[in-house]
């Protein structure tokens, strides 16, 4: 069962007009591709997935690309590659950063090509490249993975949200023409879980979240995975990084910490809905909520703890740190969704 703990914060919303701009944009050039090339973060492999793709495919050949996967636990990449093929879909993972897997990639899209050329054939008609579409959310490194396929830098990357603004053709040899776009996000983010992880995993601009709020929140979630091993969170993981250990949430003195502390707890829950069945865990799905409440993390003690003890107090700047030792795997492989 799923639960809005708290209204207090904003949702985690981010829809930019170059995003709006550039889906309408998408949808006017379906009709010119026979290939859809979908990428996802490894780390948050069904809060990726677009609700629409489905849509979008709408009957063409469809190639599913989960990139990061040097950022996971092996375990974990079993566990998904098992689920997808029991889906009926083929996971080709990548570390588009180091061209892991992007090889194997291009081969796939070449075989995608090579059988829509056999149709063409046998009506008559003359083969040609395929077209081939890049698709997925910001940041999920589509444009490392063009650039590795052409072995060059052909279009801007980095690891942040919104850096591919519009769409464009790129030539990948004789047998490739594919067509990269910018990120896209639903018009809405309705499942306020699934806009953590993107917002963990920098999928979504820093303006659609407090992160403050999103670090501990994060500090929960970790607290909940720690029950799942394939997710590679390590017991006592921010004690042996941080020096600083999670305590657990004491309700009673929480609230007499007074209302800054309570605003600054309910910011942290508002962000997200809790998974309240402890039992999901044991079945892989391992979120935040998922530990009982009277073990519930302290997180914004923590936070504050960790705080005094690098950031001279800086709240905001320990929240950052945090969430940028994440982003950079300094924190190890992490999952933040299991099958």
């Amino acid at each position: 069962m799923t639960e809005l703990l708290s209204s207090a914060a904003p949702a985690i919303q981010w829809y930019p007009g170059h995003i709006a701009k550039a889906e309408r944009s998408l949808t006017d050039n379906l009709a010119k591709v026979d290939l859809v090339i979908e990428v996802r973060d490894a780390r948050i492999p069904t809060a990726t997935g677009h609700p629409r793709l489905q849509r979008w495919i709408s009957g063409k050949q469809h190639l599913l690309v989960l990139n990061r996967r040097d950022m996971i636990p092996v375990a974990a990449r079993e566990a998904w590659d098992a689920w997808f093929r029991a889906q009926g879909q083929t996971p080709w993972w990548s570390d588009a950063k180091a061209g892991t897997g992007v090889k194997q990639l291009q081969q796939a899209a070449i075989r995608a090509g090579d059988a829509l050329n056999e149709r063409r054939r046998s009506r008559g008609m003359r083969p040609r490249p395929v077209r081939a579409l890049m698709l997925g959310f910001p940041n999920v490194g589509k444009s490392a993975l063009i650039n590795r396929l052409v072995r060059q830098k052909v279009v801007d990357s980095a690891r942040r949200a919104g850096v591919t603004r519009s769409l464009r053709w790129v030539r990948l040899g004789q047998d490739l023409d594919l067509l990269d776009a910018p990120g896209v996000l639903p018009p809405r983010l309705d499942d306020q879980l699934a806009a953590l992880r993107l917002a963990l995993c920098d999928d979504i601009g820093q303006a659609a979240y407090d992160g403050e709020a999103v670090a501990m929140a994060f500090v929960q979630m970790l607290a909940g995975l720690e029950a799942a091993a394939a997710s590679g969170v390590k017991p006592g993981l921010l004690e042996s990084r941080y020096g600083v250990p999670v305590q657990a949430l004491d309700q009673s003195s929480a609230l007499e910490r007074g209302p800054a502390a309570d605003h600054s707890i309910a910011k942290a829950q508002g962000s997200v809905q809790a998974v309240q069945n402890p039992g999901e865990l044991s079945a892989g799905a391992a979120s935040l909520g998922g530990v009982p409440a009277a073990l519930r993390p302290d997180a914004d003690g923590w936070l504050r703890a960790a705080a005094e003890r690098h950031t001279s107090g800086d709240t905001a700047r320990m929240a950052q740190r945090f969430l940028d030792d994440f982003r950079r795997g300094m924190l190890g492989p992490l999952v933040l969704e299991l099958p």
